[in-house]
């Protein structure tokens, strides 16, 4: 997921992303610690996700706020 394919998006869908990164990555973590899973990889890919779409919120609050 690249940052410039969130800035389009509104901030309630930012936010509804957000949570369901979140719980992606509580799901990665359960299976990590059951050992079902296989590529470690995706952990830090749904974490770069999560900065990226917090760093989109905090940027739409910022441009919110000066309007």
């Amino acid at each position: 997921m690249k940052y410039i394919e969130l800035q389009d998006k509104s901030l309630t869908e930012l936010q509804q992303l957000l949570k369901d990164k979140k719980a992606e990555l509580f799901t990665l973590k359960i299976q990590l610690k059951t050992m079902q899973l296989t590529k470690t990889s995706q952990i830090a890919s749904t974490r770069k996700d999560i900065a990226r779409i917090s760093t989109a919120i905090s940027q739409k609050a910022m441009q919110s706020s000066y309007n």
